[in-house]
C-alpha cells in the first residue's frame, strides 16, 4: 500500500504543478505586459510609491502611450514619470523584460534593468524578479551596483 501511495504521489505531484502556470501569448507581448504586471514586484526606484490594493499600472493611473509588439512606454500623468518596458526574451511561462525608468534619488537619473516575468494562472497578476542573465540590448544604468539577481531571477 505504501508503494502505491508513492507511485500515485510521483505521477500526480508533477501534474499539479504543472497546472500552477499559465502560457504567456504569443502576440501583443508588450500590452499583455503593461495589462498584466504586478508594479509592487518592481524595485522601489521605479515603481510607484505603494499603496493599499493597487497592483498594475492601471490601478496606479499610469496610460499607455506607445504600445508595439516587444515594446510600450507607460506615463503616470501626461509629462509625469514614464517606464519603458522592452521584450528580450519569451517562453511560454516566462518573459525576460528591460525595464527603464526614472530614478526616485538624487544620485539616480535613470535606471535600467533586466526583469523576468511569470504569471502562475490565467487570473493572476505577472510577478517579477530582478534577472541575473544579461543582455547587450540592457545593460544595467543607475541604481545601487552592488545589488544583484537572486535566485529566481533565471
Amino acid at each position: 500500500m505504501k508503494l502505491l501511495c508513492g507511485v500515485f504521489a510521483l505521477v500526480c505531484v508533477p501534474v499539479a504543478l504543472a497546472g500552477n502556470s499559465a502560457d504567456i501569448p504569443s502576440e501583443k507581448v508588450a500590452e499583455f505586459v503593461v495589462e498584466k504586471l504586478d508594479v509592487t514586484t518592481l524595485p522601489s526606484s521605479i515603481r510607484p510609491k505603494p499603496e493599499k490594493k493597487k497592483k498594475t499600472f492601471s490601478d496606479y493611473g499610469y496610460t499607455p502611450r506607445r504600445v508595439e509588439e516587444k515594446e510600450a512606454l507607460v506615463e503616470a500623468t501626461p509629462g509625469g514619470a514614464q517606464i519603458n518596458i522592452r521584450i528580450l526574451e519569451q517562453k511560454t511561462s516566462e518573459i525576460y523584460v528591460c525595464i527603464q525608468g526614472p530614478g526616485q534619488s538624487a544620485r539616480s537619473h535613470q535606471i535600467q534593468r533586466v526583469f523576468l516575468l511569470k504569471i502562475k494562472n490565467a487570473d493572476g497578476l505577472l510577478k517579477g524578479r530582478e534577472s541575473w542573465k544579461e543582455f547587450s540590448g540592457c545593460p544595467v544604468i543607475g541604481g545601487d551596483p552592488d545589488s544583484e539577481g537572486d535566485s529566481y531571477g533565471g
